[in-house]
């Protein structure tokens, strides 16, 4: 899988997940906060930049796997 970049639209903390703007556009891309790498509490906030893989998950929506903020 090739690794991809962009900025976080929105993540709600409360319920674990939101979406990331893939750079050069395309659909957003849900992200779960277990695919967050990181130690401790895992959060994203908006206007993060992050790389991420993606994948289609069990509801066949785009979504972010090994997400690491820049």
């Amino acid at each position: 899988m090739s690794t991809r970049s962009g900025s976080v639209r929105w993540f709600n903390d409360a319920k674990g997940h939101g979406f990331i703007v893939p750079d050069g556009g395309g659909e957003d891309v849900f992200v779960h906060f277990k695919s967050i790498i990181g130690d401790g509490y895992r959060s994203l906030f908006e206007g993060d930049l992050v790389e991420f893989e993606v994948e289609i998950d069990n509801k066949g929506r785009l979504s972010a796997r090994k997400v690491m903020k820049k």
